[in-house]
Parts: C-alpha cells; sequence; structure tokens
C-alpha cells in the first residue's frame, strides 16, 4: 500500500528537514515586509482598516517559536503594530522546541544563549511573550535527548509537560516585578498525529490556567468549522478573503488555500528552502493566525 504523501515526505526528512535549523537568525527589531512578486510594498498585504481604539500605551510583544513563527513574524508585526502600535521583537528558529529556548541547555540547542527566552525577555523588557510551537516529535532537536512521540508518547508528554513549566518559570524569573504574560498559540490540525496535536494544545491551555497566562486559539482559525481537528488544505473564504480576491485564492473564489499540496505543516504558500526565512507571499493561513494572536493580546491591553 502506497504511504500517503506527508508520511513519505516526513519519512524522507524533506518536508521538515527543509525548514529546520537557523544558527544564523537574531531577533528582529523591525521585520521588512515581505514581498509579493510583481507588488509594490504598499500592496504585499492587504489589511483590514486599523482598530479606532488603538491602546493608549503601546504594548511591548516579543515573538518565540519554531518554523511556523520564522514564516509569520512578519505578519504579526504588520498586525501588532497596525492595531496595537505595539513594540515588536521576534527571534524565531526553524525547527526547534521548548527545550530550545531553556537557558541552561548549551550546545545540545538551536537557539544561541543570547536568544534563550529568559534572556530576551531580560534585554527587550517584554509586555507578552508569545511562544508558537507545532511541538517537534520527531527527534530533529538535540535538546530533547531522543524522546520522540512515536517512540514513548508517555516520555514525549511528560517530558513536553516539564519543559512547559520551566521554561514559564524562567520566563517569571527573568520578569521579575514586571512579568510579561506568556501567550501559547494553539496548533492548527496536523493529518499526521492528531491526538498529539490536541494533548499539546490542552497542555498550553493547563499550563497557562496554572500560571495566569494567556492562549490564542491561532489553530481554530484554520480549522473547519465544528471540526477543530479535522486537517483540511482549502477553507471556505471568510468575509474578509471575499473582500480581498488575493486571499480568496481558488478559482470559484469561494474557498482558500492554507497549504501548499507538499507540506501540510506550514501555511507560507512558497516552498520551504535550505535557509529559513518570513514567508514572501500572501498566505491566508498565517494571516489568520496572526490576526488571532493581534485580537487576544488588543483585549488584554484594551481592559487594562
Amino acid at each position: 500500500m502506497r504511504k500517503p504523501w506527508f508520511v513519505g515526505m516526513l519519512l524522507s526528512g524533506v518536508l521538515l528537514l527543509g525548514a529546520c535549523g537557523d544558527p544564523s537568525s537574531g531577533p528582529e527589531q523591525t521585520p521588512p515586509s515581505p514581498a509579493v512578486p510583481g507588488a509594490s510594498a504598499a500592496t504585499t498585504h492587504q489589511r483590514a482598516p486599523a482598530s479606532p481604539d488603538v491602546p493608549a500605551v503601546a504594548p511591548r510583544v516579543l515573538y518565540l517559536g519554531d518554523s511556523l513563527a520564522m514564516e509569520a513574524q512578519n505578519v504579526l508585526g504588520q498586525e501588532l503594530r497596525r492595531d496595537l502600535k505595539a513594540k515588536y521583537t521576534s527571534a524565531p528558529y526553524s525547527g526547534t522546541t521548548l527545550c530550545d529556548y531553556l537557558e541552561g541547555t548549551g550546545a545540545k540547542s538551536l537557539v544561541p544563549d543570547a536568544d534563550k527566552a529568559a534572556a530576551l525577555v531580560r534585554a527587550q523588557h517584554p509586555d507578552y511573550v508569545v511562544m508558537q510551537f507545532w511541538g517537534n516529535a520527531w527527534g530533529y532537536t538535540w535538546c530533547m535527548d531522543g524522546i520522540t512521540y512515536n517512540a514513548s508518547q508517555q516520555k514525549y508528554f511528560t517530558r513536553y509537560k516539564a519543559d512547559l513549566s520551566r521554561l514559564t518559570e524562567q520566563i517569571a524569573a527573568a520578569g521579575g516585578s514586571k512579568r510579561p504574560k506568556i501567550v501559547w498559540v494553539l496548533q492548527g490540525p496536523d493529518p499526521i498525529t492528531p491526538d498529539r496535536v490536541r494533548r499539546v494544545n490542552e497542555m498550553y491551555e493547563k499550563q497557562a490556567a496554572a500560571s495566569g497566562d494567556m492562549v490564542a486559539d491561532g489553530g481554530a482559525t484554520v480549522s473547519p468549522t465544528r471540526a477543530r481537528y479535522t486537517w483540511a488544505q482549502y477553507l471556505p473564504c471568510t468575509s474578509y478573503e471575499h473582500e480581498h480576491p488575493d486571499y480568496c485564492t481558488q478559482s470559484n473564489r469561494d474557498r482558500t488555500a492554507l497549504h501548499l499540496d507538499k507540506d501540510y505543516l506550514h501555511f507560507c504558500l512558497a516552498p520551504t528552502t535550505s535557509t529559513p526565512k518570513p514567508c514572501p507571499v500572501r498566505s491566508p493561513g498565517i494571516l489568520r493566525i496572526t490576526r488571532e494572536i493581534t485580537r487576544v493580546i488588543g483585549e488584554r491591553v484594551r481592559s487594562r
């Protein structure tokens, strides 16, 4: 029996390894706008009008994560600055998981010491730390000590839970009396391990509740209605996407593409490269997720 295309890509290492590892990247204070071939800078991303209720005090936001954050970092910065006038810094590293951002991991980490979560909190003094991790489960990160989901689900979840707690503690300690709020981004459906993603999201929710932090359910925005953990390459266009046809990508103008044909994980509609970088093309899945993150932070900022 032939394996589904995504299983074959996973086993060959082509899909995920192509986006793994980015030792040369670092914090981005003012990310450049992604370019769309043939488009001017002014038309690169069509966005909804800025909210009339801009907060009086601009929040400071730090964005960390894996390849999903790598591809989304510019768009999130644009949304946060437009809606909230946020002061924004991003330092994602493709192929990483939670333990890569822990201090004390040394040479076993894909993230250099200066870009560890706690180090950046001490340097940047953010009000919010947005954390977006798919939950690396395939042994591509040294700091997981060879623990993978397929080999031992219980060990994987036990370790992931422990790293969640440690990372929260390190961020809190680094923030001191001005501890930032952590925003855990819930992930979208995974066609290979749907139950794993569900449980990882539950861990994010429980950790946020226990430590007084927040979640942003970006994954729900890229899931079918009433089928939160059913993977889909295409979804019906939202009202915003109907108003901006560049985001309503199918010929009947009623569906939009979330993933490329050969990449079930990423939301950038341009192929991943050996050098990870922000997504260079309009991608509805990225916009949906980043707008949800912005909405959640905006509600919190305006309520204070």
